[in-house]
Order: C-alpha cells, then sequence, then structure tokens
C-alpha cells in the first residue's frame, strides 16, 4: 500500500494576506506546515511569493548522480526565473524555501 501524504486545500485565518484568485493547494505536509506559519505569523506580509521545495530538487549538488533528480532540478530552475521575472513585475518577492528553512532544529546558518 503507497504511504498518504498531506494534500488539500488551505483554508486561511487571515484571508487579507492572500492576493492569489484560486484556494491555494498543498500537497505534502511541509507545504502545510509553511502555510500555516505564513497564515498567522505576523511578520509574514503578502508581497511574497514563495516555493517549498526539497533541496535535493534544488541544486545538482544535492540531486546527486540521479538523473531524475537532476531533470527536476534543471526544470524548477527554468520555473524560477520565469517566477522572478514574475514577481519582480508585480513587486513582488519571490524565493524558494527547504526543508533546511522550515526544519533548522535551533540551529542558524
Amino acid at each position: 500500500m503507497l504511504p498518504r501524504f498531506a494534500r488539500g486545500k488551505f483554508a486561511f485565518k487571515n484571508k487579507e494576506k492572500y492576493v492569489g484568485l484560486k484556494t491555494p493547494t498543498y500537497r505534502s505536509s511541509w507545504e502545510h506546515a509553511f502555510m500555516r506559519l505564513c497564515d498567522e505569523h505576523p511578520n509574514v506580509y503578502k508581497a511574497e511569493m514563495i516555493e517549498v521545495k526539497p533541496m535535493s530538487q534544488i541544486t545538482m549538488e544535492m540531486a546527486g548522480k540521479s538523473m531524475g533528480k537532476r531533470k527536476q532540478v534543471v526544470l524548477n530552475q527554468a520555473k524560477w526565473e520565469a517566477a522572478n521575472a514574475y514577481a519582480k513585475q508585480h513587486k513582488l518577492r519571490f524565493r524558494v524555501v527547504s526543508e533546511d528553512q522550515l526544519f533548522h532544529n535551533g540551529k542558524r546558518k
């Protein structure tokens, strides 16, 4: 039996922070935890676009020798270039967040 992953539509407590037209969908427990953090934290504003990805999909070094993971890194980098251009055009900030930023276990870099 395949493992069940967290997925669903996110229910906001602070709808004024969200500027999208559609209800966001989370596809992992990391995304859900991060959406809750952004929604509930008073220092998070609506001027950011954020994507949550595992480290193995962010850099070639972390992807290792797996061809599938390396292809995903290339695809993500192209997607992020377009997202950066869109964000700049709309005076937003775009950033990618990994498990290192989400779960730093008390250690700051």
